[in-house]
């Protein structure tokens, strides 16, 4: 065997991709989506097909481990350690789609979501269909046969799979069918038609054994698919679920379904989980697309507003819910068919609601589709893991288990959130375990090995869609007996004789309890922070636990997060890939620097604090906090470390009032291209200019209006107050119009944003204490602060109380933080009737922390037709797209989606957006301006020749 080093070079040498070594690189790649950690000795991402099949090759050749990863959503340590080799950012084309025979051709790394969209037009869709699609590569999918919530209908995915192309441990390349004939394969020439016979002999000789324990119901998925050998000759059934350990695969024909041409969805609330299982075959009976279970534990985790969806779309009472989707050749019959499940479940004590709004369906879906992760939190905080979070029983078992479980999970004093696919009998599962403690693990152990027990009593798998893994391999003699384990060795030995391709998957395990991830020293680091952390114990560490790796992150579209990483496809960019850098900091074995790290400066380098994963990923994980408390504790001490756009951008505030002085004079000086370059500024990029006269001088030189109506102080933001000083302008006559008696506050305030998001957070609770100061008559008597800008008004409710937990205005700040819409909902006020269309871009503060609900009703009320942009960052994100380093990067994330829309805009389409971010990434990348609400409401106050008192 080759040593790394030589393996390195050997790689180097022969791959067109890269091949990497360094520690942030094995860091990023050290764990997935399970409770383990395998540091890999390489990370391989080939360049092509070609080149995923040369990396196998010598890889293999070499003794060393090949760990072939996706995704990295894996939730049982099925794709760390080794050598691994990521096919997910280059070996990803749909190669053929052939609507007539239902088919596609696909690599990979193709990502599900991807395969759905380019056969969606021809009425077609992939049969297998798990939740965290829109991450999960058909390559992961194959090797776990991934099941989701349509394989009540379609099948898995070793049911939905015509043939693959493999690289065997030998270097062999081959093609293997689902249907092949015996005599044909066996006759092929050399090493392919030895495997075969080989196989064939194999499966010859335990045929009575297989029939007996193997293929028993649809989601037994431990274990290698033995019974694929017998009866029909499927070769690739046998590799779909085989976890990497016998070959990879380099491309795959797959199996395309068609789509009913009408759906509907029942939605169906009972008293509990086990009622609603109880009820799973009367369900069958109708013959559902799906059926999906989620309890009240869940729903009560999802945001306020996506929960007020859900019941507003249907979701009646009960604190277990069956979603039951029923297919049919028109509405009609679909309904039909939908009223006949419903009469038959009428004495089952379920309340049930039909739902046919394919926009209130996807709002119901949205509480499934986000349980993986809203399942690690507990209600009060306390942090629930996985392990034991996929096992199946038959459907009409599913009861019996699910009383079995909750007897056992009492037994030990655990709990947890349930979700899952009951028309299978699959209930996924996050529990409580204590994995930070050696008796808490040692609980661990002990509950995993009972609750097998559990299953097997049943008939059940120990696993029903993750696959085994890390952690339930060891559990397959307890399924399978010692000699059907046997039967798994001796079917590894046929394919890889040298125990090279994903060693000590199903074959060989290690304990199941062994490199449990957060048992090490990450977890006893207490690291003096600048924010509190209130919701994670106050503790870093356990902020940093949060992410436990399901990757909606790294998907690419429907989603504000993560922008950077949309545009490099590195996971690196991911908001997963930054979580593992940062606890691997806390962990601090590879990456050794805590705080100085360049692995992890590097890391958060794209991050452009846009906040998105704060509301979508579903844990909740607040990237832009973290990499502002790491830049602070980064550049402590070392001021000149800094770049030059922290002393240029993040001072902005205190320049901008020293540019007021004289801002024609401090126009011409900042755009120069010295200037530029010394506040490390992209040269292409115009810098905004300074207003002849601020906000501020305005209000407090015009003529003041009589007193009266609700007191609201308007907060004079720096970008309003300087740069665009005709919002406030306007924002003021529209309060005024709205009844408002507008105030400013008696001395100058700032949030301290741009200190924030420049890690210099001693000055930016400096600035905003005082700020609090000057404000507190004002908070003490409950007056709204009315914010124009929305990432300053994020920071006034969210990002300044953290910094400054300990300040006893804190809450009151941020239970008084309004936005400009909310306060005109709020006052009842009916807007001035404006009509037309517009083009909206919510600025990814308002999408994350405040909400865009109130700005909708307004510009309802006011007759606007609405046309959402689609949700991502402009690019922009404050100081970041003005940077020199991230010029590029911040016009590839504006040219994804928002500056092609707003280029093929009609020219009477009203183009608006309230963060001056995103302003400015649209007039400087597109022919066309936008605009803020408040100048447009206040415009139409003018046409009506309404008296602005100015």
């Amino acid at each position: 065997m080759l040593t790394p080093e030589r393996l390195l070079e050997t790689l180097r040498h022969e791959l067109r991709g890269t091949v990497r070594d360094d520690p942030g690189t094995r860091a990023l790649y050290a764990a997935d989506g399970s409770n383990y950690r395998a540091v890999p000795d390489l990370v391989v991402v080939p360049a092509d097909a070609d080149d995923l099949a040369a990396a196998v090759a010598l890889t293999a050749a070499a003794g060393a481990p090949v760990v072939l990863r996706g995704g990295g959503t894996s939730m049982a340590g099925n794709a760390i350690g080794g050598v691994v080799v990521d096919a997910s950012r280059h070996v990803n084309r749909i190669l053929d789609i052939d609507p007539v025979g239902r088919t596609a051709v696909v690599e990979p790394g193709v990502v599900l979501t991807d395969l759905l969209a380019a056969v969606k037009p021809y009425g077609l869709a992939f049969g297998a269909d798990p939740s965290s699609g829109s991450r999960a590569t058909l390559g992961g999918m194959i090797a776990n046969n991934a099941c989701g919530a349509h394989s009540v209908a379609w099948g898995t995915t070793a049911d939905n799979l015509r043939s693959l192309d493999l690289i065997a441990a030998n270097g062999t390349l081959l093609t293997v069918d689902a249907s092949a004939d015996r005599a044909v394969a066996a006759a092929r020439p050399g090493s392919e038609g030895e495997l075969h016979r080989a196989l064939q002999s194999f499966a010859d000789r335990h045929e009575l054994l297989i029939r007996r324990r193997f293929g028993q119901f649809s989601r037994q998925i431990s274990g290698y698919a033995l019974h694929r050998l017998v009866g029909d000759y499927n070769v690739a059934g046998l590799l779909s679920g085989s976890e990497g350990g016998l070959a990879a695969t380099l491309r795959a024909t797959v199996r395309l379904v068609e789509l009913p041409k009408a759906r509907v969805l029942c939605v169906l609330g009972f008293a509990d989980s086990i009622s609603s299982a109880d009820c799973v075959p009367v369900v069958l009976r109708h013959a559902p697309l799906t059926m999906e279970s989620i309890n009240d534990e869940l729903v009560h985790r999802l945001p306020t507003e996506v929960r007020d969806a859900a019941v507003h779309a249907g979701l009646p009472d009960g604190k277990a819910w069956l979603l039951v989707e029923i297919g049919g050749d028109d509405p009609a019959t679909a309904a039909a068919r939908a009223g006949a499940m419903l009469e038959e479940l009428q004495d089952s004590g379920a309340t049930g609601a039909l739902v046919t709004d394919p926009r209130a369906q996807a709002v119901l879906w949205r509480c499934r589709t986000d349980a993986a992760g809203l399942a690690t939190r507990r209600a009060d905080g306390a942090e629930a893991w996985g392990g034991w979070e996929d096992a199946a029983v038959p459907p009409e078992r599913l009861g019996a288990y699910l009383r079995g479980l909750d007897e056992l999970l009492g037994r030990h004093g655990l709990s947890g959130a349930s979700y899952g696919h009951f028309g299978e009998g699959c209930m996924h599962l996050r529990i409580d375990f204590d994995l930070l403690s050696s008796r808490g693990i040692a609980t661990y152990r002990e509950f995993v090995e009972q609750a097998a027990d559990l299953v097997v009593g049943l008939g059940g798998s120990v696993s029903g869609e993750h696959g085994d893994g890390r952690a339930r391999s060891e559990l397959l003699a307890k399924m399978y007996g010692a000699d059907g384990v046997a039967l798994f060795a001796e079917l590894k030995r046929i394919w890889d004789p040298a125990t090279v391709m994903n060693p000590g998957m199903i074959v060989d395990p290690p304990p199941l309890d062994a490199a449990i991830r957060h048992d090490g020293p990450a977890k006893d680091r207490r690291l003096p922070t600048i924010f509190g952390y209130p919701d994670d114990g106050h503790d870093f560490a356990q902020a940093q636990r949060r992410c436990v790796g399901i990757g909606k992150c790294r998907q690419t579209s429907g989603s504000v997060m993560c922008p950077s990483y949309q545009v490099t496809r590195e996971e690196k960019h991911s908001t997963r890939g930054r979580a593992h850098l940062l606890w691997e900091m806390l962990q601090g074995d590879l990456i050794t620097d805590g705080w100085r790290s360049t692995e992890v400066r590097d890391g958060l380098d794209l991050c452009l604090s846009c906040k998105g994963c704060l509301s979508d990923c579903p844990v909740n994980v607040d990237m832009a906090t973290y990499k502002a408390e790491f830049t602070h504790h980064h550049y402590a001490g070392r001021p000149w470390a800094r770049p030059m756009s922290h002393w240029s951008m993040g001072w902005l505030p205190l320049w901008s009032r020293i540019a007021s002085r004289a801002p024609t004079v401090a126009n011409r000086l900042a755009g120069l291209p010295v200037a530029k370059r010394l506040g490390g500024i992209a040269p292409e990029r115009d810098v905004p200019s300074f207003a002849a006269q601020s906000f501020t001088d305005w209000f407090t030189s015009r003529k003041p209006p009589s007193a009266g109506g609700r007191r609201v102080v308007l907060w004079p933001d720096t970008l309003t107050n300087f740069f665009a000083p005709e919002i406030g302008r306007d924002a003021v006559a529209v309060l005024e119009a709205a009844g408002h008696e507008v105030v400013l506050p008696g001395k100058p305030v700032c949030c301290g944003l741009t200190w924030i998001s420049t890690g210099q957070l001693t000055t930016a609770r400096r600035v905003l204490s005082r700020s609090l100061a000057t404000l507190a008559p004002e908070l003490a008597a409950g007056t709204p602060i009315v914010g124009l800008e929305p990432s300053c008004t994020a920071a006034l409710r969210q990002d300044g109380p953290a910094l400054i937990a300990g300040n006893p205005l804190a809450g009151s700040l941020a239970a008084n933080t309004r936005t400009f819409s909310e306060v005109l909902v709020e006052s009842g006020w009916q807007p001035p009737r404006i009509g037309g269309a517009a083009f909206v871009q919510p600025h990814c503060h308002q999408h994350a922390v405040l909400g865009f609900d109130a700005d909708q009703k307004v510009m309802a009320a006011a007759g606007i037709d609405v046309e959402l942009a689609a949700p991502g960052c402009c690019g922009l994100a404050g100081n970041f797209g003005l940077e020199r380093d991230h010029y590029e990067i911040s016009k590839a994330v504006g040219e994804r989606t928002l500056l092609p829309a707003v280029r093929s805009l009609p020219a009477t389409t009203t183009v608006l957006a309230d963060g001056f971010s995103c302003r400015t990434q649209i007039s400087q990348g597109t022919p066309r301006a936008a605009e803020h609400l408040a100048r447009i409401l206040a415009r139409e106050l003018d046409s009506r020749g309404e008296e602005r008192l100015l």
